[in-house]
């Protein structure tokens, strides 16, 4: 009997030889790892979780996979391994889908969405030219260009999702769509994608006029730390093409450009830098976060874009389409590719993470002044009830920014002080206030390290931008702490921030996305395999409810603190807005600028300063997604087990058939284990160490009696004492043995061979005498198995 790696050696590769597959290193690709393996919590350390492998993936160049093949054994039909096959090939975005047992072979094409027996494998000339057709490269010279290679990187070479999205837009390109989107989480790597398609459409030699002359690209976005960064980086490998259209100079002879709208815009002093170039200068304009304003009808940047229309523009995003971004997707259509945050946790490639939702009391019951209360300029405050969204907008409770930072500071003395930390707050002002309050708690860092805690907004300027720098170098260990409003909501590669901390309402859900994105990068080289948002407005509990939202949290959690910061209570419980109400969009407006002394005139923004008075933390809550990222859960680990017991195998009849051999025993625990269930917790949280895993789950699950492995011994020995009558005295007190380490042990001390090297059985002989005692190792196999299926018998 043929196992699956026998079919694949014996049959699968000889026929895809055959085929023409071996022409080039490439081409054959066995046992393809594709996802790094989703991040879960296992008695609460995080660890990977199984990735996900094809057996066989097919390119007909190193740059384009055309189809993906799964093996199953000789015993099996290849009909087994289609819904496999298909599903990777949809995951891969592939068009083609092969299953085979050696013998059959049996094919999906998703251009036609026929299933078929072949006999057997196409040739790569074959299925390219079937690709082509489905993609409508009709015309050679285009197809060619579409196989031209991306720019080689080993070090670091595009995931399955990168590929397909360069992929798809540079065929975009070549058959004719003006217009394209990609839509890509925050932290999948947009940067290295858009090189990708800038250096493959150059090395091909495309253009709009078909002269096969260098393109004229142009790279643009609506921040300098967006352009800047893949100019110097990403996008070195242009060398000498590259040119940033910045400061009035502009030049016609290069080949890949940078800018920001700003700098190219028309404006009251200015025409528009934009128009030096002549409307078709350029054959191709990548323009990242495009969802920022730049194509809505009545933009001052929209003029840009129309300005170049004979241009192909390819628009990116990290914000699928929502109420808020539908000019977005007005103007580049639908994506051509989606990457979303939540597969990006299940891959594995972005970091899971906690939710601590922090709570002071003025946010749970608001804030009064008493009757003719004075601000710190001597201006009476009105008398109202002020709550989250007014705070540091219309009020500004420096008694609450310093519970804030109190309570943040302990978290990270709890944690890590040295965990890479950015805090958003409401404005430059508060960012100022913010620091000054974190500072001064964490005078014996900043005596040793004056740069321990930094404000960087736009006021800071070169400075900002140089503690920026330092905060992201790997290899630097300050700044810790970034206190910010606006400035680092996107664009910022942060790989090892391990701690967002909201302290302003974000009521858009596209930035609450792209603050989410600071923490998402994974480093496991550095350790970082999740990361913190610690809210203390109530954003995240409010955006996690709503319905749109594609990456929730792996946990959530709300503390309750005093004036000092300090913790006086841990409540975890469902995600719920807080108040019922969710923070309206005009809580991310800009700062209210302070009034001096005296005030305004009526109608004048204004901005109260209360310098006095305690704020405490009341309430601090943690939240986490459960281990399938499907929906927060904060139900204690045994509600939790129950279900996916039960999910997983729907009657206790099929949960035993599976439990009492030994390898699919190995494979329940590690299904478990993906959904952040270890058995050995499970028995602390539950106070029953003696206890088998089967009966704890079984009793979670579907309400069984407990009982002790001595007792499921016992009970065998009793009721079942011809298992041991049928052998010889030598092989029994084997038999008795083994049952005697299960008692004490547990069922991983059945395992053979393993199980006779072992005392008290190793004193027994060596293996091949052991094997001697039951008339042979078959003999022993039977013996052991049936033990083991007797005792999980009842």
């Amino acid at each position: 009997m043929n196992t699956e790696a026998d079919t694949c050696r014996l049959f699968v590769v000889p026929r895809l030889q055959a085929a023409g597959w071996d022409a080039a290193p490439h081409a054959i690709q066995e046992q393809r790892t594709f996802t790094d393996g989703r991040v879960v919590f296992v008695a609460g350390q995080p660890r990977r979780g199984r990735r996900k492998r094809a057996d066989y993936l097919l390119r007909y160049r190193p740059d384009l996979a055309l189809a993906v093949v799964e093996a199953k054994p000789t015993y099996l039909s290849a009909a087994d391994g289609l819904q496999q096959a298909k599903a990777y090939a949809e995951i891969l975005g592939l068009k083609f889908a092969y299953a085979t047992n050696g013998n059959e072979i049996i094919e999906f094409d998703f251009f036609a969405g026929i299933e078929r027996v072949v006999a057997d494998f196409p040739t790569p000339a074959e299925l390219w030219a079937r690709q082509r057709a489905g993609l409508g490269l009709a015309d050679d010279s285009l197809a060619q260009m579409a196989l031209t290679p991306g720019y080689p990187d080993p070090a670091k070479p595009l995931r399955y999702y990168q590929e397909i999205a360069v992929n798809r837009a540079v065929q975009a390109v070549l058959t004719g769509r003006q217009r394209s989107l990609l839509t890509l989480c925050t932290g999948a790597g947009k940067t290295p994608i858009a090189f990708q398609i800038a250096w493959r459409l150059w090395s091909s030699g495309w253009n709009r006029r078909g002269d096969h002359l260098k393109p004229k690209i142009l790279f643009l976005a609506d921040r300098n730390v967006l352009v800047d960064d893949p100019m110097a980086r990403d996008f070195a490998p242009f060398g000498k093409g590259r040119f940033k259209i910045e400061g009035g100079r502009v030049s016609l002879g290069r080949d890949i450009y940078f800018a920001i709208y700003q700098a190219i815009a028309q404006d009251e002093r200015r025409p528009g830098l934009y128009r030096e170039f002549p409307p078709d200068f350029f054959d191709l304009i990548i323009v990242d976060e495009c969802h920022r304003g730049s194509v809505r009808d009545d933009s001052s940047w929209r003029e840009i874009l129309d300005y170049f229309a004979p241009s192909f523009q390819i628009g990116m995003t990290a914000t699928p389409l929502r109420e808020d971004n539908r000019d977005t997707y007005a103007y580049f259509g639908d994506p051509l590719y989606t990457y979303s945050l939540a597969q990006g946790i299940a891959d594995g490639f972005l970091a899971p993470y906690r939710v601590h939702r922090v709570v002071t009391d003025t946010d749970a019951a608001g804030w009064r002044p008493t009757k003719g209360e004075l601000d710190r300029f001597g201006r009476e405050i009105p008398d109202e009830e002020y709550h989250t969204k007014d705070f540091e907008r219309i009020v500004a409770l420096r008694a609450r920014t310093e519970a804030i930072a109190r309570h943040l500071t302990g978290f990270l003395k709890a944690t890590d002080r040295f965990a890479k930390t950015i805090v958003f707050c409401v404005d430059q002002e508060h960012a100022s206030e913010m620091r000054l309050a974190l500072s001064n708690l964490n005078a014996d860092l900043m005596a040793r390290y004056p740069d321990y805690v930094c404000r960087v907004t736009s006021d800071e300027g070169m400075i900002g931008r140089g503690h920026l720098s330092h905060f992201q170098d790997l290899e630097k260990r300050t700044p810790v702490i970034l206190t910010t409003s606006q400035m680092l909501t996107t664009g910022v590669d942060a790989p090892t921030c391990r701690n967002v901390v909201l302290a302003r309402v974000v009521g858009s859900m596209s930035e609450f996305k792209q603050i989410i994105g600071r923490g998402t990068r994974l480093r496991e080289d550095y350790g970082k395999l999740f990361f913190n948002i610690l809210d203390y407005t109530g954003t995240a509990t409010a955006k996690f409810a709503d319905p749109d939202f594609d990456g929730d949290p792996v946990a959530a959690t709300t503390t309750t603190i005093d004036p000092n910061g300090i913790e006086t209570g841990v409540v975890i419980d469902p995600v719920a807005p807080p108040g019922g109400e969710e923070p309206g969009d005009d809580a991310s407006a800009g700062p209210v600028t302070p009034l001096p002394p005296g005030g305004g005139q009526t109608g004048e923004p204004r901005k109260f300063y209360v310098d006095g008075g305690t704020v405490e933390v009341v309430q601090h809550h943690v939240y986490e997604l459960d281990a399938d990222g499907k929906r927060l859960t904060a139900r204690r680990i045994t509600d939790y087990t129950g279900e996916k017991v039960r999910t997983l195998y729907p009657t206790p009849s099929a949960f035993r058939a599976a439990w009492t051999i030994a390898d699919k025993r190995a494979a329940v625990v590690e299904e478990l284990v993906e959904r952040g269930i270890d058995v050995a917790t499970l028995a602390t949280e539950m106070a029953r160490p003696d206890d088998d895993p089967f009966d704890l789950l079984c009793h979670l699950a579907w309400d069984a009696p407990l009982r002790t492995r001595r007792q499921r011994a016992e009970r065998l020995r009793t009721e079942r004492q011809d298992l041991f009558d049928r052998h010889g005295p030598d092989a029994r007190a084997v038999l008795e043995a083994l049952l005697e380490k299960y008692a004490a042990h547990g069922a991983d001390e059945l395992r053979l061979p393993d199980a006779l090297r072992i005392e008290p059985v190793a004193s027994m002989g060596n293996p091949s005498e052991i094997v001697r005692r039951f008339g042979g190792a078959d003999q022993l196999r039977d013996a052991v198995a049936e033990l083991q299926e007797q005792l999980y018998a009842a």
